[in-house]
């Protein structure tokens, strides 16, 4: 593919270099090279129009000097400086690379092979086009690599720390390459972002005093271990519940053993200020999940509320959750939204979290901080479990999961937490303690295992994410792919072709459902497909309806699981269908959706977020295909209240039971998303998994709706989803309202 790549769309600068009409330069092939400098900075201008982004470049010089220094220059507009030139040290023996960014006023580049005099070849000067995200991983390996500052961090801190070091000498090409890592990267960078977030939207928004609770709510014991803490940071969490609005609570703190006698001090003085507070001083270190329990032991309240030792509370937190517990009668689980914050009290990364999603749960700990429990639920599975320390809060909510009621769990879209974030700790970076992800791997291993569940658990692809394979039934069911196609025989021939040479489920039947197709190769390619055992071809011989042709489908399907197929799909790995079949066939999920890709291996399809256009869109589009996201949600399997009919599988007694396809409301667009919403509505949880990656080239074959009978179809579809499900579309479950509905990169509101 490497080798494709660069003779197809490499550019070779050798046939393009010109000699500076000012500087001497001059043919010298007897003596072995082809040129000669005659002064100290011969210079070649490249004639070739190049276009804006990311490029390879690469170089192999011979020369008849020990190390020779080559430049690049680029012309933005302001003519040829040292502020916009890439270097190289060049040996005679070996080609060189360097990567770099060209920006879009680009007028023209000059290479500078030589800062002496000296003879020479150029025997390889090309520019390679790169994927954004594969350019940004070359930066940040290269900087991990070879700067000892940053070894310590995972690449995508590294080039946020560095970023932060340059200040305003940072270079062009670096804000670039933040700007084009995506969510993970802006959320870091784009402080000022957040900062006018916090001005504009929230704080017009807190609680104004007098609606302040006093003592009549439940009381909520705080458990807080503590072991050496920083005093500062300490006195800044302890000094945030007293400042809370709410006033009946109790805030038990567990010293683990602390060797710092400031600890003990601090705490005391506290102690000894407000008889609120309760503390114990653990004689031996047990780690935190012993600290947690013994801090349990102080608890009298109705609810336990979770607090890090370094970590501090907004005013309101208590105050917004006793409100939300008044709401929802006998409530079991209340989580908030949270940021984190450095040593100088500065916040940003906000986490926007969604509503209640135990498949996001199995993937990672999203719910994390402001978590509070009914204190009776956290005593019957037994308090905190020595063994997963790191993860210990996880293993909690995992033993949790099975006496949970999904209507008594309660999310608080708002920040009432701040998260710590500095040197060692995970706020800072996911990897900097690798036993939590160990940790998490033996807490969802334990889960599975007590629940006599049928799955494996290994890790993400993102650190302290994981990945829960639920076994296939010991008889695999049988999986109609319904695929509707009219001609086409261009997209057609490969989509059907991938799906049969590159599924390893064993049990499947692909029927293609043809729409009056007259093209002689299409219908040839039918006739000889047909001879192949797992092919049926089945006619329809009506006007395109998306919705009805499938609903036909179904009625000739022999399959208990249901694939909806569009026929400009082409799967990008083996495994595609095993995965998606093991997640359809457990009881409590509906519709199960796969990670799409443009040909450019852009995101196409991350999962389906309601309201985002007014109607729905795609979750992460056009973001890289190595990107993981909005905190990893593009990396990790979670439920999601819709999924692409693109590509979309369900057990055909759900299908029927929901009555299909909607053929006469929507017989074109969202009726994949009105399915979805009916089968949520059932009460099963759609889900989305990335470990099911097939490339969609999306509606290739029924082309735009940009005629005026499209358009009006178009308008009816959208507002019989709009009145059918206007109220979900306006806040998605799945999603978060701080989150934009303008854009499908999960920015701010």
């Amino acid at each position: 593919m490497v080798k494709f790549i660069k003779s197809i769309f490499s550019i070779n600068l050798i046939r393009h270099l010109t000699p500076a009409a000012e500087v001497a330069v001059e043919n010298f092939e007897k003596s072995g090279f082809n040129w000669r400098s005659l002064g100290i900075d011969p210079q070649f201008l490249l004639r070739k129009r190049l276009f804006a982004g990311w490029y390879m470049f690469e170089l192999r010089l011979l020369h008849n000097r020990g190390t020779a220094s080559s430049n690049l220059y680029v012309d933005s507009g302001d003519g040829f400086s040292e502020d916009e030139c890439f270097s190289l040290n060049c040996n005679s023996d070996r080609i060189v690379k360097r990567v770099l960014f060209l920006p879009s006023g680009a007028r023209a580049l000059r290479f500078d092979p030589l800062n002496e005099q000296g003879l020479f070849s150029v025997e390889h000067l090309q520019l390679i086009p790169l994927l954004p995200r594969f350019a940004h991983d070359l930066m940040a390996k290269r900087l991990v690599a070879r700067h000892p500052k940053y070894r310590k961090l995972n690449k995508l801190e590294a080039l946020v720390r560095w970023r932060a070091d340059a200040g305003e000498q940072t270079c062009h090409w670096l804000d670039v390459a933040l700007h084009h890592y995506g969510e993970t990267f802006s959320r870091k960078c784009r402080g000022v972002d957040y900062q006018d977030w916090i001005e504009r939207v929230e704080r017009p928004q807190l609680p104004v005093e007098q609606n302040a609770i006093g003592t009549g709510g439940p009381l909520i014991s705080i458990i807080l271990p503590t072991y050496n803490t920083e005093e500062g940071f300490l006195r800044a969490c302890i000094d945030s519940v007293l400042e809370q609005t709410y006033s009946n609570w109790q805030l038990c703190i567990a010293d683990d053993a602390s060797s710092h006698s400031q600890v003990r001090e601090c705490l005391l003085s506290y102690e000894t200020l407000d008889p609120r507070i309760r503390v114990v001083f653990r004689s031996d270190n047990g780690h935190i999940s012993a600290a947690s329990n013994s801090a349990l032991e102080l608890a009298q309240g109705d609810y336990i509320a979770l607090l890090d030792h370094d970590d501090t509370l907004s005013p309101y937190a208590l105050q917004r959750v006793v409100e939300e517990i008044g709401n929802v009668k006998d409530a079991q689980l209340i989580y908030t939204d949270e940021d984190k914050i450095d040593r100088s009290g500065h916040r940003f990364d906000p986490h926007f979290k969604p509503d209640w999603n135990p498949d996001l749960l199995f993937s990672n700990n999203y719910i994390c901080h402001f978590t509070v429990l009914r204190a009776d639920l956290i005593r019957k599975v037994g308090g905190w479990h020595s063994g997963v320390e790191g993860a210990q809060d996880h293993d909690l909510l995992l033993r949790c999961l099975p006496h949970l009621d999904s209507n008594k769990v309660v999310h608080i879209p708002e920040i009432l937490y701040h998260w710590r974030a500095i040197e060692g700790s995970t706020a800072l970076a996911c990897d900097e303690k690798s036993y939590t992800s160990k940790a998490g791997l033996r807490s969802l291993s334990n889960y599975l295992e007590s629940e006599k569940l049928n799955a494996k658990v290994e890790r993400g692809f993102v650190p302290n994410t994981y990945r829960v394979q639920w076994d296939l039934p010991e008889k695999p069911p049988l999986v109609s792919l319904l695929v509707p196609t009219r001609d086409r025989y261009d997209i057609l021939q490969p989509c059907v072709d991938k799906i049969l040479s590159l599924t390893d489920y064993p049990n499947f039947e692909l029927l293609i459902l043809d729409n009056q197709s007259s093209c002689q190769k299409t219908l040839q390619y039918l006739n000889k497909i047909s001879v192949n055992e797992k092919v049926r071809i089945c006619r329809w011989d009506y006007p395109f309806n998306y919705s009805a042709i499938n609903n036909f489908g179904v009625t000739q399907a022999n399959g208990e699981i249901i694939g909806l197929i569009n026929n400009d799909i082409e799967p990008i790995s083996a495994g595609w269908l095993t995965e998606m079949v093991s997640q359809a066939c457990r009881e409590e999920i509906g519709c199960v959706g796969a990670k799409l890709y443009y040909p450019n291996d852009t995101v196409q399809h991350g999962g389906v977020i309601l309201g985002i256009g007014g109607v729905a869109n795609h979750a992460h589009k056009h973001f890289g295909r190595g990107e993981h996201g909005y905190f990893a949600r593009l990396s990790v399997v979670q439920n999601l209240s819709a999924v692409t009919g693109a590509c979309l599988l369900l057990r055909k007694s759900l299908f029927e039971q929901v009555g299909g396809l909607d053929e006469e409301n929507l017989p074109v667009a969202f009726n994949d998303v009105d399915l979805c919403l009916k089968v949520m509505e059932k009460g099963y949880r759609n889900l989305w998994t990335p470990y099911a990656e097939l490339y969609h080239h999306e509606s290739v074959s029924r082309g735009a709706d940009d005629t005026f009978s499209k358009k009006r179809r178009m308008a009816g579809e959208t507002s019989c989803m709009r009145e059918r499900w206007g109220s979900l579309l306006d806040r998605d479950p799945a999603y978060n309202p701080n989150l934009t509905l303008s854009h499908e990169d999960f920015s701010l509101a």
